[in-house]
């Protein structure tokens, strides 16, 4: 299988000279299509810098990442988001829902820059609701929907390019246990059922009983990857 997005001797380092800190040091990454991947480390390890990079909002400093085989890195500002558009749904741990918008209304940003005619954009952000269970909530606003809720429209909002990749960023950090449990359930079968690439980046323990894969990151490296339910970790090599 080939990976959707891969990453090779990824750096990025912030700011220059005696300030200079360096967030990703050397990494090489491959992420597949119907797998949930979690990204796993602690505050500073790198990790939202790494999913930054592969979702084409933050430029490294050196290496290279490709997007279904193209090489992104030496891609102008103005060519990148046509590649955040076609294969990236970005999911955050604040919702980032337009508070005056309803929920249908959020769903429909998407479509509308997808360039979706106007005709088809509120039959499809509403079946897009439907699909994550807010059949009941098109017309609500952000402020009338519990933390679950706002996240199900998020990522309903995701997946109204059709994305091959789903980012997740904390997305189950505000989050009760239950609703935690849905958003999750909902982004495996988003991986398994539906052929995507999910990538969460998380401290939560509670991923790993959705994840097919664990990605430690600790000081910009890679620590450690593992399978899910595999009790060893196979340690990544050495420089």
């Amino acid at each position: 299988m080939q990976p959707i997005v891969a990453v090779r001797d990824l750096t990025k380092t912030y700011a220059q000279g005696a300030a200079a800190s360096r967030a990703l040091n050397g990494v090489d990454l491959d992420i597949y299509p119907r797998q949930v991947t979690l990204l796993m480390g602690p505050s500073g390890s790198g990790k939202t810098t790494l999913v930054s990079i592969m979702g084409c909002i933050l430029r490294p400093s050196s290496g290279s990442v490709k997007v279904a085989g193209r090489e992104v890195t030496r891609l102008s500002e103005k060519e990148l988001p046509a590649i955040r558009l076609r294969h990236m749904g970005f999911v955050f741990q604040g919702f980032n829902l337009f508070p005056t918008l309803t929920a249908v209304e959020n769903v429909e940003i998407a479509l509308e820059l997808k360039r979706v005619p106007r005709g088809e954009r509120r039959m499809r952000a509403a079946a897009l609701l439907d699909e994550v269970g807010l059949n009941d909530k098109h017309r609500a606003y952000p402020a009338d929907l519990s933390g679950g809720q706002k996240q199900r429209v998020a990522i309903a909002r995701a997946l109204a390019g059709d994305p091959d990749v789903i980012l997740a960023d904390e997305p189950t950090a505000a989050l009760d246990k239950t609703s935690g449990r849905t958003v999750l359930e909902m982004l495996r079968r988003l991986a398994h059922d539906k052929g995507r690439a999910v990538v969460i980046v998380t401290h939560d323990a509670r991923t790993l009983d959705y994840a097919d894969r664990v990605v430690d990151i600790e000081d910009g490296r890679i620590a450690a990857e593992r399978e899910a339910g595999e009790e060893r970790y196979l340690v990544a090599e050495e420089g």
